[in-house]
């Protein structure tokens, strides 16, 4: 759904998190004393005011929950330093642990619906400057979110997950693509994906079935729409002759000549 990277072009939709009363209910931590204004960050660089609080926390978590690194929906309108991790431990399982992990550091879970958010401050004694919220996708499936505390005010109102996507599972948007795939509207939930080397395939919305040059194919996982953009499985760009190299948390998707670097999202 995006977040392509650095966030080359990550329009990275999803629909995770259903906590948009915790921004009402939990108040931002009480801020440091005002320094000079710093300069934009680079975009996919930190800010060193917010970077290393947040940074040390998703290190603990990470060692918690044991999940891997996923982009955070742009949606969220979390920092550019947030962490978010798709870890297959239920969230009940989870929060003793991340409690215990952060005794005297935290205070209590605050649950809304099915999210739960717990403060943290970076040593003991110290003010809450960040937060993990934990906003469960099934029973033992639940997204980790790391970011800091100010900006929790900012999570949007309640998202869903796009209707056939596949939990857990990597997926690309049409418009990460570009410079790579040509994805032109069909109408009736139907996409063609082209590339310049002649690679082709008329894709369904909700089918795997999927038609090459050479005939009918089966694409590992049915590609899906948010209503605006096709969200297509990372593993069904084979199908168009690509291949995916992994670069650290990010993938290089390379068709014929032409390549772009992109993060892949899960929902």
């Amino acid at each position: 759904m995006s977040a392509p990277c650095v966030f080359p072009r990550a329009a990275l939709l999803g629909a995770l998190l259903c906590a948009p009363a915790l921004a009402q209910t939990t108040p931002a931590a009480t801020p440091a004393a005002p320094a000079a204004t710093p300069a934009a960050p680079v975009k996919g660089a930190s800010s060193a005011a917010t970077n290393r609080p947040v940074s040390a926390l998703a290190v603990e978590v990470s060692a918690v929950v044991g999940g891997r690194i996923v982009s955070c929906p742009a949606a969220l309108k979390l920092s550019v330093n947030a962490v978010c991790l798709y870890s297959q431990s239920g969230a009940a399982t989870l929060r003793p642990l991340l409690k215990g992990k952060l005794a005297g550091r935290a205070g209590d879970w605050k649950t809304t619906g099915k999210s739960s958010l717990l403060r943290a401050a970076p040593a003991a004694g110290g003010a809450a400057n960040a937060f993990v919220l934990l906003s469960p996708m099934s029973d033992k499936e639940t997204l980790v979110v790391v970011d800091s505390l100010n900006v929790v005010a900012a999570s949007p109102a309640k998202l869903t997950v796009p209707a056939g996507v596949t939990k857990g599972q990597p997926y690309v948007l049409g418009s990460d693509l570009l410079g790579v795939v040509k994805v032109t509207p069909l109408g009736g939930g139907k996409y063609r994906l082209s590339t310049e080397d002649d690679g082709l395939l008329t894709v369904t919305v909700g089918q795997k079935a999927a038609q090459a040059a050479a005939g009918t194919v089966e694409l590992p996982l049915a590609p899906a729409t948010d209503g605006k953009n096709l969200i297509f499985p990372l593993a069904g760009l084979r199908a168009l002759g690509c291949t995916v190299t992994p670069e650290g948390t990010n993938l290089t998707v390379t068709c014929g000549a032409d390549s772009v670097g992109l993060r892949p999202i899960v929902f």
